[in-house]
């Protein structure tokens, strides 16, 4: 098997394996939306002339059968492939000879990669996009079912005001809506595509970008060759960003959980299924789940500031620093995913206890509101907290 820039030389064996890295693995989720790129990218070559209508057609018909032999787990990557579109490649030409050879007119490894990344974060989007809407859908319900119990109010973790859980619950729908918000601006900014940027410079004949880009589904062509190049690793940040800040959201929301299902507040509680247990203390009931939830914010920021070092000081055009930017981005795609999905499912499983939040009303909570009854008496707020505040002294 020959790499597409071979070129006689043996590339030795520890290098290869260092450079290739986890391309091999990485590159699997790729495969599908490379095929996609590569249909349109042929269709394009016959409409201009530099494929015929029927070497279009066994193209085609050979990238979906790639697509359909990786939804059935039957195709591999190799490691002297280096990566899908080698992969890819090989087989058209394995399957049909010279017609195979062609697919590669008017492009580089560096436009097919930034465009099967390009199509991969469109559709993982989306899905993120829908997950945090039904989240959102989930967590109102949740509100709704409880919309009569209240519940302590804290600030600097000491009893303030009166909370229920609506208003709880309401508050992390919220900011889940501008999280989603920030994402949706996101999936907009990378709907580009940069199919025909080749390696950074464009290609010396003429080809039809727009063609390519109706045929993928993109909104629009990312015009600018260099452009496209410097965008890996932007784009990737403003996705990642994106995802910390549902992540973010997806913490807060476990955090108060863990604390307000100990055994000294016991608001609400989670059902057995959901807790881990201990080695050697036959009582406990662990909200790991909420725990790894808190924990996985931090996860994906950290994929952010890999991508942020990765991304900076580097010269124009393509550097292969930036491939290592491919893990972070996957990652942390999938985890969003699987945060989504998992703290959706505790919030449906979460039981409210009324009795101990109604319990926990106690009197210092209406502190504020004995104020105003007084400031709506005539009484300067001011002098008002100040006798409120002298009460409660002598009731201590």
């Amino acid at each position: 098997m020959s790499k597409l820039w071979d070129k006689g030389v043996d590339l030795d064996k520890a290098v290869e394996a260092f450079t290739v890295g986890k391309d091999t693995a990485l590159d699997n989720v790729l495969i599908p939306y490379d095929c996609k790129a590569s249909i349109a990218h042929a269709r394009m070559l016959g409409e201009m002339g530099y494929l015929e209508n029927n070497e279009v057609e066994k193209l085609v018909m050979e990238l979906e059968n790639i697509i359909n032999l990786h939804r059935e787990d039957n195709f591999s990557i190799h490691v002297s492939q280096e990566d899908c579109h080698t992969a890819i490649e090989e087989y058209l030409v394995e399957q049909l000879g010279d017609v195979g050879k062609k697919i590669h007119t008017a492009r580089s490894r560096n436009d097919q990669v930034l465009t099967a990344l390009r199509l991969y974060y469109k559709e993982a989007l989306q899905e993120i996009i829908e997950l945090g809407e039904s989240w959102i859908k989930i967590l109102g319900k949740f509100g709704q079912e409880n919309y009569d119990v209240s519940f302590p109010g804290y600030t600097h973790m000491q009893k303030a005001m009166p909370s229920s859980i609506v208003m709880w619950a309401g508050a992390y729908a919220d900011g889940m809506k501008d999280d989603l918000s920030m994402l949706k601006s996101v999936a907009k900014l990378i709907d580009q595509s940069p199919l025909g940027s080749a390696a950074g410079y464009g290609v010396p004949i003429k080809i039809d970008k727009e063609m390519t880009a109706k045929e993928m589904g993109f909104d629009r062509v990312q015009k600018n060759p260099i452009y496209c190049q410097i965008s890996r690793g932007k784009f990737e940040l403003s996705i990642l960003h994106g995802l910390g800040q549902i992540m973010l959201t997806i913490n807060r929301l476990a955090s108060d959980l863990i604390l307000f299902s100990m055994a000294e507040f016991g608001y609400v509680s989670l059902p057995d299924h959901f807790c881990t247990g201990s080695s050697i203390m036959p009582q406990k009931k662990n909200p790991d789940v909420l725990e790894l939830l808190r924990g996985s914010y931090h996860i994906i920021s950290g994929y952010e500031t890999q991508v942020k070092g990765l991304t900076a000081n580097l010269i124009s055009g393509y550097n292969r620093d930036i491939q290592l930017s491919k893990e972070p981005v996957i990652q942390g795609i999938n985890l969003g995913i699987d945060c989504l999905t998992i703290s959706a499912a505790v919030i449906e499983a979460l039981k409210i206890n009324k009795g101990i939040c109604k319990a926990a009303m106690t009197e210092e909570l209406y502190a504020t509101e004995k104020a105003y009854k007084m400031v709506k008496e005539g009484i300067s707020f001011r002098e008002a907290y100040r006798k409120v505040a002298e009460s409660i002294k002598r009731e201590k």
